[in-house]
């Protein structure tokens, strides 16, 4: 047990350093989707300006159930919402609500809901123009005679209350229609190659009019309003009353049209996010807007955020390697030395690795209770165990018996029979599962940023929400490049630590 108290001493000191935590940051968080991402920048850069707090952006978090969780376990103090998803999908409210309803409840929970934006961002349907014109569709309920149309829906609207399920219900869709899971900026890709026919929509998203789609009429008016407002803590006010000063004065500030342009300033004329929330601040405060130098390639792939994303994804990966090796190598060595458990531990290692990265990730958040660093060097401990235990069990499995015996006629205790002989002949099968969970570690790394843990997720997730290729490319290029540095670093470590005689063949 003393092993397992050292890893986690390990992996709260791994956190610790990753967060830089300080004691007047002041978290803000968002959610996956472009319009998300604007609105925290605005609220971070707003609250920066006070000088007040240091402002973090915790960007790009997941879904709404996991951003209200990091809400609620004061991971993040605030995030940017909308009242009807407030409304339907948290509380599970099923009659009319107003702002202070919803404060009423989200009290009982430490919580509140303020600073309403000036926009309704409401859910609604949408097909190509020239398609729902031939075929006379116009409002929702226009639907209910086209079982034949193939629809491609955000994973959270397939599963929200307010979603598919009870659209269905409300208009008597033929409940034989299938409906595919898309990401929501892949959608509108994937509409216009027609490879589906109806997709769900933001009111405010940039692509209605690039695509030329057709927004149906809600006309059995199943869709709340979707007011954009501020969730927060309510300490969050006197903790920071100079913000939360400042944060009052964007009351009314974004209109439908003016959030239509903010999205299309991203995900249209390709400015990052900060940009994008600067431009709008400028214009509030009525100061004179920079223009955005031309990106290229090579300037999103060494933006300024390039060397903080490559520690922490290095950070990431070392610490959560450190913990997998210092309990999977006594695992596996447990197991070669107990064969009547080693099918046991094998398989329990074994099925880690089946649970999809984030699913593991979802789980492991209210487990502890926050997101960012803690779960997912958790959840990559985890991952990298399998390799390190069945690549020890198999090596030390693997030494002939006659050096055993050898070993035990001149008298070495067992203790060093371990170290002077079985390590040592072992030593190449277990680097080499050392080596491949490196570098498992380093890809899988890149999905701990959709629950704000950095690294170059980062880019990934944000290129995924604006369906931007290059900024994807931006960080899926030092993810690889890595993943190959670690191998080859590996094979280095190889030559030094391995006799040539005992080298796989592999290596040489």
């Amino acid at each position: 047990m003393k092993i397992f108290r050292i890893v986690t001493v390990l992996l709260l000191l791994a956190a610790a350093m990753l967060s830089h935590a300080a004691r007047d940051e002041l978290k803000i968080g968002s959610k996956r989707f472009t319009e998300s991402y604007i609105l925290g920048e605005i609220v971070t850069q707003a609250a920066a300006e006070t000088g007040e707090a240091v402002a973090s952006h915790r960007q790009g978090l997941g879904n709404t159930g996991i951003v209200f969780a990091a809400l609620k376990s004061a991971a993040i103090d605030i995030y940017p919402d909308y009242t009807g998803t407030i409304a339907k999908e948290l509380l599970k409210l099923d009659d009319a609500f107003d702002l202070m309803r919803l404060n009423a409840i989200l009290a009982e929970h430490g919580l509140g809901a303020a600073v309403p934006f000036g926009f309704n961002n409401t859910y609604a349907l949408a097909m190509l123009e020239t398609q729902a014109e031939a075929l006379g569709i116009k409002k929702l309920s226009d639907l209910a005679v086209h079982a034949e149309l193939k629809f491609g829906l955000s994973q959270e609207f397939l599963g929200r209350t307010d979603g598919w399920l009870g659209l269905i219900g409300t208009y008597g869709l033929n409940k034989r229609i299938r409906a595919t899971g898309l990401d929501h900026g892949l959608a509108y890709e994937a509409l216009a190659a027609q490879q589906i026919d109806v997709i769900d929509i933001y009111s405010t998203d940039a692509k209605i009019q690039k695509f030329k789609l057709r927004v149906l009429a809600d006309d059995k008016h199943y869709f709340p309003p979707y007011e954009a407002v501020l969730v927060y803590r309510l300490d969050v006010p006197k903790r920071f009353p100079k913000v939360w000063q400042r944060l009052q004065r964007l009351r009314g500030m974004i209109d439908n049209a003016s959030m239509v342009r903010l999205n299309a300033q991203a995900e249209l004329d390709g400015k990052d996010f900060a940009m994008v929330a600067r431009n709008f601040l400028e214009k509030e405060t009525g100061a004179a807007s920079k223009k955005s130098p031309p990106q290229t390639f090579w300037s999103r792939l060494f933006a300024p955020d390039f060397w903080s994303l490559t520690v922490q994804h290095l950070k990431l990966v070392f610490f959560s390697l450190l913990a997998s090796v210092l309990v999977g190598v006594p695992l596996g060595m447990a197991a070669s030395r107990h064969p009547r458990f080693a099918k046991i531990i094998l398989a329990l290692v074994g099925v880690l690795q089946t649970i999809p990265a984030l699913a593991l990730l979802a789980f492991l958040i209210p487990v502890f209770h926050q997101i960012g660093t803690v779960p997912a060097l958790v959840a990559l401990f985890l991952y990298a165990l399998l390799p390190i235990v069945r690549n020890t069990y198999a090596g030390l499995m693997q030494i002939p018996n006659h050096l055993r015996e050898s070993a035990e006629v001149l008298g070495l205790p067992a203790g060093a029979r371990l170290k002077l002989v079985e390590l040592p002949l072992a030593m190449a099968t277990l680097l080499a599962g050392v080596k491949t969970s490196a570098v498992i570690n380093v890809g899988t790394a890149t999905i701990a940023a959709f629950i704000g843990a950095g690294g170059y997720g980062e880019r990934i997730a944000s290129g995924l929400a604006l369906n931007d290729n290059a900024l994807l490319l931006a960080g899926a290029i030092p993810a690889a490049i890595l993943a190959l540095l670690v191998q080859w670093g590996f094979d280095v470590l190889e030559r030094y630590w391995v006799s040539p005689g005992l080298r796989l063949p592999a290596s040489r």
